[in-house]
Order: structure tokens, then sequence, then C-alpha cells
């Protein structure tokens, strides 16, 4: 199959570029064919505020370009990871033109808040989820603290929703999680085109011990990410097992003067991935007390992976990835001492936290490797196609014209 990859990278290298990267090479190993059109957000330096906020809505440089690599290269299936704010919706337009269908991963909640984070002020936010024009996001300087910038990207949501844009200009969504697929169906995309696909972790770091007697939270050092709940949590905590706390992030400070006055506590700042496999593998457990919706936390896959429980906030996509008792437990989001009955339960019950181990697992392998997601993939590549094909012919397929 000839698939193309569309993608906008961000200024600053995140997960989605690695998923664009991971899913790209294990197409191409089982030999596919994959193209890609890409750009990237360094080139806002050189464009006006004008400027960029007309490609933000649509940008016919890459409509045009779009639909001669489409032709040129025969492309069977476009798929869209991130097209904001330089690629823009144009390039749906540009694949219908085409008549190839269009695939779109939710990789956050672009399409509902202007931000795509449901985040405002370090909080959950939804006041943008039900509104047609999302004027809460512009009021709140919600998009880079800029109402001029956040204008922009209500404005491209707006007039796409008018147009029927996020309805009939794409054929799937691709949600990481059943939570990420409900907030997507509450903010009016069609349910029917909705398909919960998460992702993977390759190459399997294979599973750990367990041994190591101590907890583990790696990830960025923020306010959003709870990180001051788990530091007070740890007050009560640190005497009966220890913290280890892999990330750096605007919260370094604060991480680095309670690892000097609260035992227990210890900062390893950033770590190389094999450095941070290693560490899950030897954790009883991994604490995450994320204190919004995220998407599908690619360190939660990694703790499955290596049969690492999880003790995380029972929030967004925490709630859905999670099973209590299972692949772990669940808090309050913000909740210290809720967190810390969690903890401490794990603590007194050391067989079924073992249990647990093997369960998460399970879990990894049954869900989240490199071959289970290949076949997800193309199925719905091939669903896409086929829907594509019985409106082209006016048939339903698999029935006699």
């Amino acid at each position: 199959m000839r698939i193309l990859f569309v993608h906008n990278y961000y200024q600053v290298a995140g997960g989605e570029d690695q998923i664009l990267q991971a899913e790209a090479d294990l197409l191409e190993l089982h030999g596919h064919q994959v193209y890609r059109y890409t750009v990237h957000n360094d080139g806002i330096k050189t464009t006006s505020p004008l400027v960029l906020a007309g490609k933000t809505v649509w940008n016919q440089k890459t409509y045009r370009s779009l639909r001669s690599l489409i032709r040129e290269q025969e492309i069977q299936v476009v798929h869209c990871h991130n097209t904001f704010p330089l690629i823009s919706p144009s390039a749906y337009y540009a694949a219908q033109a085409e008549q190839v269908p269009v695939v779109q991963t939710c990789h956050n909640y672009r399409l509902l808040c202007p931000n795509a984070l449901f985040l405002r002020e370090g909080r959950v936010c939804e006041a943008c989820l039900t509104q047609f024009v999302p004027w809460s996001g512009v009021k709140h300087a919600c998009y880079r603290g800029s109402r001029a910038a956040s204008g922009a990207v209500a404005a491209m949501l707006t007039l796409h929703r008018s147009l029927g844009t996020w309805t009939n200009k794409v054929d799937a969504y691709i949600a990481l999680t059943d939570f990420a697929r409900q907030k997507l169906v509450q903010g009016g995309l069609p349910a029917d085109k909705i398909i919960v696909k998460p992702n993977f972790v390759h190459p399997d770091p294979g599973i750990g011990s367990g041994q190591g007697r101590y907890a583990l939270y790696a990830g960025r050092l923020s306010q959003e990410k709870g990180i001051a709940t788990l530091l007070e949590a740890w007050r009560h905590l640190g005497h009966k097992i220890p913290l280890k706390i892999v990330g750096d992030g605007p919260l370094s400070p604060l991480v680095s003067e309670a690892a000097q006055q609260i035992p227990g506590i210890m900062w390893l700042g950033h770590q190389p991935l094999e450095q941070v496999y290693r560490l899950l593998q030897a954790a009883a457990f991994l604490v995450f007390p994320s204190e919004w919706y995220e998407g599908q936390p690619r360190i939660l896959l990694e703790a499955f992976a290596t049969g690492t429980p999880v003790v995380a906030s029972n929030l967004g996509s925490m709630s859905s990835l999670i099973t209590p008792h299972q692949t772990g437990l669940h808090f309050q989001p913000g909740d210290i001492k809720d967190l810390v009955v969690q903890v401490e339960w794990l603590l007194n019950n050391s067989d079924r936290l073992s249990q647990m181990r093997q369960i998460a697992r399970k879990e990894f392998q049954t869900t989240y490797t490199a071959a289970a997601n290949y076949d997800q993939l193309i199925n719905i590549y091939a669903k896409v196609r086929d829907n594509r094909l019985s409106t082209k012919t006016g048939l339903v397929v698999g029935s006699t014209p």
C-alpha cells in the first residue's frame, strides 16, 4: 500500500513526532511504501502574524502540493498526524479532490480546544468543548498567551465547523483512548468515524524484576503533571519507600529542593530511554499524578511493557488506561491523602502487587505491541479504502450488484 503521512512538526520535538516515525517504520517493515509531506514550525519565525493566521485557516500552497504529490505517487491513503498551524485543513480537501481517503490521528484535543489540552492555569477546562465558536479560548488567550493567536485558532475551528470539514472531509479519526473518543464525540465529531487505536512500544524492553524497592516518577516536571501533589505525598511516604524522580522542566528547582529536604526523594534529572527502562524494570511501581486529561502517556505503556503497575490520577486517559487492582491503582487527582492511602495499600499487599506485574505485562502483550498495532492500523486503512470505493460505485462493500 502507498501511504502518505502528513505532519506539521512543532518547534520543540514531542511525542507526536516519535509516534509518526514509529508508525512509518512499522509500515515499511511490512513492505508498504510510506511517503511524507512535512513542514516545521521554525517557519513561523519568518511569517507575519496576519499571514500565519491565514495559513492556519487555509494554506493554498499545501493544497496544490498535496494534490500533485498524491497524483504523482498514486497515494492510496492519506494519514494526517498534525496539520496545525502551517499545513491547515486544506490537506483534507486536497485528498478528497484526488478521491483518496483521509485518516486523522487525534494526538490531542486541537479540534475542540484552542490550546489542544483542555487545560487553563494548571487546571482542567472544558469551556470550549460545546461552543460552536470557542470564544472562551480567545477571551482567556489560551493559545500562546495571546488573544490574537487564540483568535486565529478559533477562526480556523469555527470556519471548518461551518463548512462541515471535520464531518465530511475526514474518513476516519484515530483516538488513542476510550476517554479521548468520548470527548471527541462530545465535541461534535461523528461517532461512527472515531476508532480507538492506542500507540505502541517497540522494541519491547522486557519485563523486569520489580525488586528495586523504590517508586518511580518519570516525566516532565511541571504544574499540570501533579508534581506538588507527588512531593507532598512523599513527606508521608519517604520513610516507607524511596521515590526516584526522572525528568526536568519548570519545576526542577522545586524538585531539587525537595530532594534535599524530604527523606527518600532522589532526583535523577533527565535520563536516556535505556536508563528509564532499567529504572522501570526494577521499580516496585510507577506513580503518575497528572492533573490534566493527557493524550496517551507513553510512560504508562512502557510501564506495562516492563510489568510495572501504575498508581495514577483517576482522570482523563488514566481512567481508561489503568484497571484498578489489575494493572495499578487510581487516586483522586490532587488528593495527597488518597495518594498516600493507595501507595500504602500496595506496600501492605506485596502478593497482589506481584500479581499486578504479570497482569500489566499481559496488558502490554495484548494491546500495546507493534504486531497488535500494525493489525489495527492496516484494518483502519482497509476500512476507509473500502468505504471510499463503495461511495464511488454506489455499492455497499461486499454486496452483489
